[in-house]
């Protein structure tokens, strides 16, 4: 049910926040449960991701989803309008409320959304927990309610010391604004007397800036973080992208566009040994932030990773479980299994999430995914990974 390699992780997060762990503990059990049952259904999911809004206001370097305009690729000009409203959230809420999911608001970037506010009261008015996935630039606008609102977690990208972290993200002058918007919420929570929303940092292995990564323990530490959780780099090439999609159309009428922005022609300049080093000194910096690499790959794997496009785990098990137990409600109200792969098992605006949660499409979607295991572009997929 929990991969050997991910049973650290989950005890630490115990630890920080028990009666969460706990019930998060028995989502996945029961989610776990439906997968080795096989008939495609799913008790209700451990998380429910909402992407508010398709754009960012960056220009990050590694993101492949998003894009180099900061809107989401392939989609219509009409579509990329599209966020989902608090009614809208609302209603979703009521519907799933019963089985007590973990809400993420993601992006994009999810301050962007005008209602971001009634977005984030509705949510912890149903009694919910909720993190946010951001760039924390405009943190300091929104830090006083965030705190008041009692968001649970933030997970903020850092790539670096500001002249890496500004050059990574497109924009000058991102690291300081990000740095203000910290002071603030911490601020604001000491005012408050209060402890949340915790605060988790990540960042990715990339070109750019992976040998100064060290770097990043003591500015975590300056923020106040309790986690830094270093991803490792995702890409594919063009061969694997394509098989992916020929098996994936076949399967389902549609190709992963959304995979587009990782592919590159040729591997990362990215030297293996030099990222066990960096782990390697990440890890035993006596930090009282705690520092882990995720996916949570042995040494040998790290070379594989980054050595060559062919991929395949050896520490974790290789069959996706994430459809059974998180889904993703895109701004345009369309639910899907995975966030990156294109495939839309209904729509909120026209049905109950409940209802598509366990419709036709969801079932088969999940039968297809036990049956292969996993498709050609999963093994660099996050997703493989996380439960």
């Amino acid at each position: 049910m929990i991969s050997r390699r991910n049973i650290g992780r989950l005890a630490r997060k115990t630890l920080a926040d028990p009666r969460y762990a706990v019930r998060a503990f028995g989502q996945r059990l029961r989610g776990y449960l439906s997968y080795r049952r096989g008939d495609g259904r799913s008790a209700p999911p451990e998380t429910i991701s909402l992407f508010l809004t398709f754009r960012c206001n960056l220009r990050c370097e590694m993101c492949g989803q998003w894009g180099p305009t900061g809107s989401a690729r392939g989609y219509s000009p009409d579509t990329l309008k599209q966020r989902l409203s608090p009614g809208e959230i609302k209603r979703l809420l009521d519907d799933v409320r019963p089985a007590r999911p973990n809400i993420t608001l993601f992006g994009g970037e999810p301050l962007l959304h005008p209602e971001f506010a009634a977005i984030l009261e509705t949510v912890k008015s149903a009694g919910l927990r909720c993190n946010m996935v951001t760039n924390a630039t405009r943190l300091e606008h929104f830090a006083e309610g965030i705190v008041e609102q009692g968001l649970d977690e933030i997970i903020f990208s850092l790539d670096g010391p500001p002249e890496v972290h500004d050059r990574v993200r497109g924009v000058p002058g991102t690291f300081d604004r990000v740095m203000a918007g910290f002071a603030a919420l911490n601020e604001a929570k000491r005012r408050a007397g209060r402890t949340r929303p915790k605060i988790n940092v990540t960042s990715v292995v990339y070109p750019t800036g992976y040998r100064r990564l060290p770097e990043l323990v003591p500015i975590a530490e300056s923020l106040g973080a309790d986690s830094l959780t270093v991803h490792h780099l995702i890409f594919t090439d063009r061969a694997t992208y394509d098989r992916h999609n020929e098996q994936f159309e076949r399967a389902f009428g549609t190709r992963c566009y959304d995979w587009e922005g990782f592919v590159v022609d040729d591997l990362p300049e990215i030297d293996p040994e030099q990222v066990l080093q960096v782990r390697a000194s990440m890890e035993s910096a006596g930090s009282r932030v705690h520092v882990s690499f995720y996916p949570n790959l042995t040494d040998d794997e790290v070379r594989a990773w980054y050595g060559r496009f062919e991929f395949a785990p050896r520490s974790y098990s290789g069959r996706c479980k994430s459809p059974w137990m998180a889904a993703y409600v895109f701004p345009d109200g369309g639910v899907r299994p995975f966030h990156s792969m294109n495939f839309e098992a209904g729509n909120i605006r026209d049905s109950s999430f409940t209802d598509i949660w366990n419709n036709a499409a969801y079932r088969r979607f999940r039968r297809e995914v036990r049956a292969c295991g996993r498709f050609p572009i999963c093994s660099r997929c996050t997703e493989l990974y996380r439960f």
